[in-house]
């Protein structure tokens, strides 16, 4: 039902199809595990042409959440001015998911209100109101806003239809592009003659009905960047005269007075200029100039406050590096005063050692001398037991040199022995591998035989098959000659029948006629009812009996 009238509304076609198809695999309840939201978009949204009544379809989605979401407290505005707010909360907010309205955009919206009721802006109230608001959230949901206007917080002392006409007023302008409206006169183009008409100025139209009602409309006036405005003379008794000029037609105007002439003028020539600039209307573009000063305010604030967390940072880090410094210091200093009371202990026991030491010194000097000319002759004898090492040394190399010549000697007999070995193995491989090659030889003969001999009897069998076809069909084809014999002379009987039978037909012509389908000329009446045959049947039936008479006679 929901998918429906969304197309109904939006002028999509409705496909049922695909909604079946959307929602085929879902097996716990009435939406399926893909969610509603992408069939939306893929198969209702994508098709929107722009050609529809935004203020309907604004209408079904506020029946859609109204009843659920607004406020069960009394209001001073009613159910109809509520959807108006709502619809221009969908204007006014932010375009990010929740939508709230800021602070900016309410108090545009309130004073856009309070202007329309002609009461004055209370700039002081809404100042408390906003850093009461700031201090909890960003902004607020559109059931707050409804609430905040038919609260009367901000229209003290304004009765109800009051309200209702300023919300209308703020209605028409930001969401109907109505840019002015009023009763004035405007001359008939045929007849001549002044009628009152309602006008309602839009970006790029004038529309004029019977009432304020707008359910009357006469007709609509098109405005283009070649349209003009300019004021005319009184003139047949009528004042405040302007004419609006356009391509194929003008259209003389009479305002009720020299004020609303003159507004008329400056909506029209502003309008036009638009036109010709190609720029929104004024509220959409003021609205697109808030949004960005909003946004830049915004890059502002986050560049401030970035670079003043950077400051921050870098001060902390400054604090940091003087504490880590001054830490230094101290610690440097108390180190400085550690090492020289140390230095000093470290002279005063390097004396007192230096001291102990020159008196071991020349004890062990005494000592050195001593044992100088005992150390003397251990060294002859050293020297003696080294050249007997070096001739034992000698003796060893020669030795060892035998021994390594007696090795490679083996090594080479080993290797050769390796070589003759490898030899017979691959010979005794290369006959191995001759053998097999001989067998396999001898079983691919007798296997290619069998499989001759296999060839042959299946040939033979698929003949004796062929020759059984054969005879077969050669029974076939004579029982199908003797068929068509039988046939041929059943037809032969056939025609001879009907030969005869149209002979004795044409024979007995006169007395008896073959049905056959009767013409559409009038039939002969004789004494027993229609005749069986026309007059024109008739006239000839005559001449063909007289001349089989006078040929007779």
């Amino acid at each position: 039902v929901l998918s429906h009238n969304l197309c109904t509304v939006l002028k999509v076609p409705h496909d049922p199809v695909a909604l079946e198809e959307h929602f085929r695999d879902d097996d716990e309840g009435p939406v399926s595990n893909q969610g509603y939201m992408p069939y939306l978009n893929k198969f209702i949204l994508e098709k929107v042409q722009g050609n529809f009544d935004k203020v309907e379809f604004n209408r079904m989605c506020w029946t859609l959440c109204a009843k659920k979401n607004l406020s069960k407290s009394p209001l001073l505005i009613s159910d109809e001015d509520a959807f108006k707010v709502w619809v221009i909360f969908n204007f006014l907010s932010e375009d990010k998911y929740p939508l709230i309205i800021v602070p900016e955009e309410i108090e545009y919206l309130l004073k856009k209100l309070t202007e329309a009721m002609g009461a004055g802006w209370q700039q002081e109230q809404f100042d408390h109101y906003k850093i009461a608001l700031n201090t909890s959230r960003e902004g607020l949901s559109v059931w707050e806003l409804i609430d905040l206007v038919g609260s009367g917080q901000f229209s003290k002392g304004m009765d109800r239809q009051t309200v209702s006409m300023a919300i209308n007023e703020v209605f028409n302008e930001l969401i109907l592009d109505v840019l002015k409206q009023g009763y004035m006169l405007k001359k008939g183009h045929k007849r001549k003659n002044w009628t009152e008409r309602w006008f309602v100025l839009k970006p790029n139209i004038i529309s004029y009905y019977v009432s304020e009602d707008l359910k009357d409309k006469k007709g609509d006036i098109i405005l283009d960047g070649n349209c003009c405005v300019e004021a005319l003379p009184d003139k047949d008794g009528k004042k405040c005269l302007f004419l609006i000029k356009c391509l194929d037609k003008s259209f003389e105007i009479s305002a009720s007075d020299k004020k609303k002439k003159q507004e008329w003028i400056q909506a029209i020539q502003t309008t036009v200029s638009l036109l010709r600039a190609g720029s929104p209307p004024p509220h959409k573009e003021a609205r697109q100039k808030r949004k960005e000063l909003r946004q830049k305010l915004l890059a502002e604030q986050e560049e401030l406050e970035r670079q003043m967390k950077e400051l921050q940072t870098a001060n902390e880090n400054k604090q940091k590096e003087l504490e880590t410094v001054r830490k230094q210091l101290e610690a440097a200093a108390a180190r400085a005063a550690e090492e020289e009371k140390k230095r000093l202990q470290t002279q005063v026991e390097l004396q007192d050692r230096f001291s102990l030491e020159l008196e071991r010194e020349k004890m062990v000097r005494q000592k050195m001398e001593e044992q100088v000319a005992q150390k003397s002759s251990e060294l002859e004898q050293y020297l003696q037991r080294v050249r007997e090492l070096e001739e034992m040394y000698k003796q060893l190399q020669e030795a060892l040199e035998d021994e390594k010549q007696a090795r490679q000697d083996e090594e080479t007999v080993r290797k050769l022995q390796a070589r003759l070995l490898e030899e017979e193995s691959a010979k005794r491989a290369e006959l191995e591998k001759w053998h097999l090659e001989q067998q396999q030889t001898i079983q691919m003969t007798e296997a290619e035989k069998q499989e001759l001999e296999n060839q042959r009897m299946i040939k033979e069998q698929a003949l004796q098959v062929a020759m059984q076809q054969l005879e077969q069909l050669e029974l076939e084809r004579k029982e199908a000659l003797e068929q068509y014999e039988e046939v041929k002379k059943k037809l032969e009987t056939a025609a001879n029948n009907t030969k005869s039978w149209k002979d004795k037909v044409a024979h007995h012509e006169g007395l008896i006629r073959l049905i056959e389908p009767g013409s559409k000329n009038p039939h002969l009446i004789t004494n027993w009812g229609p005749a069986a045959f026309t007059e024109a049947e008739l006239e000839q039936r005559e001449k063909s009996w007289k001349g089989k008479k006078t040929a007779s006679e």
